[in-house]
């Protein structure tokens, strides 16, 4: 039996959950739906603090696209989500873009030019836990970005030999997961950026 679009979508977006959380240090929650305004997942990014107190680590606005399509996903998809980005009430900080199929080379120099700090996330229909490749713009990672420079997107190949998968780093080291015990998240979900 074929999966219609709908339950294709659905099942895209909670396997983009899991993967956000279990490799990006995100906690991010489903909002998909006919009434969504174009974002299928919002929450937070939990990122080392940039204040002298570092064990608080601080949190990003996300708010994200999925697309579960076969095509390669081409630079319209970035103009849609510039678009949900300038009509959010809330002062989002990234818009992430997570595809089912590879991104045109169009889509990486549109992203790489908007003033939207842009994440965008390859995880491909086959591997549960599977990040094939990640593509951030200079408004998010750049020096003058929300990242300010600190952050890397490295390739981390497997001890086996086999394959690998981008991975994010900090200073040298791999970046862990900062989400905080869901009892000491905030309840707020205005702002931007947040040292906490």
């Amino acid at each position: 039996m074929v999966a219609s679009a709908v339950h294709r979508g659905v099942a895209f977006e909670l396997r983009s959950l899991r993967i956000l959380q279990a490799h990006l240090s995100m906690s991010l929650q489903r909002v998909g739906g006919k009434a969504d305004g174009g974002v299928d997942l919002q929450g937070w990014w939990w990122l080392p603090s940039r204040t002298a107190d570092a064990e608080h680590p601080r949190r990003v606005r996300v708010l994200a696209q999925c697309k579960a399509e076969k095509k390669k996903m081409g630079p319209n998809y970035v103009r849609e989500m510039e678009g949900v980005m300038s009509r959010q009430r809330t002062d989002a900080a990234v818009a992430l873009l997570i595809s089912e199929s590879a991104f045109t080379a169009a889509t990486l120099l549109r992203a790489n030019s908007s003033s939207v700090p842009f994440f965008l996330l390859h995880f491909p229909a086959e591997g549960d836990g599977a990040i094939n490749a990640a593509f951030w713009n200079p408004a998010l990672a750049g020096e003058s970005g929300i990242l300010g420079g600190e952050i890397d997107i490295r390739w981390e190949r497997e001890p086996s030999g086999g394959g690998g998968r981008p991975g994010l780093w900090y200073k040298g080291e791999r970046l862990r997961s900062l989400i905080p015990p869901l009892a000491s998240v905030p309840e707020s979900t205005t702002g931007l950026i947040e040292d906490l």
